[in-house]
């Protein structure tokens, strides 16, 4: 399974020749993309939601398959695609793709949840909580882990990691962190992930894991 990141929280996960992508927002910056079966959006803000992409990968993958939210599919009907609401708990195969969902909330902001949000756990190895800290509750091969936002703190990232404790980690959600603030970040965060014994991956948009 191949994972490639895109600016701040999108991903483009492909295995056999079929393709998922996950959260592409206002800040990702997609390539064209064929073979597409299906898109996971976690939540309705632009930064993960965003129709022009949508509407791009629409375009060339018209069978493509959309998961999300009730919230976010409510934000969609202008969009020509076959939408399923998904739930926590829920386990869903599409081609050789097998998605399991958790959680129901968007971490607080300030004072209550914003929205709902779904975590996403792709082929039983990629996790990515969207914007929460909901744990799996399963092993975790690979986490896509936020690394910033307005709703987190560093402490609260490097505790996820810790109870998650992944073979490896990347960051994700970063795209309003500039470099300085990436470094002073992941100056706490990766020993979190070392000290465990896994490993620590930085991927620039486009890189691949």
């Amino acid at each position: 399974m191949k994972i490639t990141k895109y600016e701040h929280a999108g991903l483009v996960v492909e295995d056999s020749g079929e393709i998922l992508v996950v959260d592409p927002g206002v800040l990702t910056k997609l390539p064209d993309l064929s073979s597409v079966k299906a898109v996971v959006i976690t939540h309705i803000h632009p930064d993960h939601l965003h129709m022009p992409n949508l509407q791009k990968l629409a375009a060339s993958n018209p069978a493509l398959k959309l998961f999300a939210t009730d919230e976010v599919i409510g934000e969609l009907t202008e969009l020509e695609v076959e939408k399923v609401s998904v739930t926590s708990g829920e386990k869903i195969t599409e081609g050789v793709f097998t998605v399991e969902f958790f959680g129901s909330e968007h971490a607080i902001i300030y004072q209550k949840v914003p929205c709902k949000n779904i975590g996403v756990m792709i082929n039983e190895q990629l996790y990515y909580p969207g914007d929460s800290f909901t744990l799996p509750q399963k092993p975790v091969e690979v986490l896509a882990f936020p690394a910033g936002g307005p709703w987190m703190k560093v402490c609260e990232a490097v505790e996820f990691i810790k109870d998650v404790a992944p073979k490896t980690a990347f960051p994700t959600h970063n795209g309003t962190l500039s470099e300085f603030g990436e470094m002073v970040n992941y100056f706490y965060i990766e020993p979190a992930i070392t000290e465990l014994g896994g490993s620590f991956v930085k991927l620039e948009p486009g890189q691949s894991l």
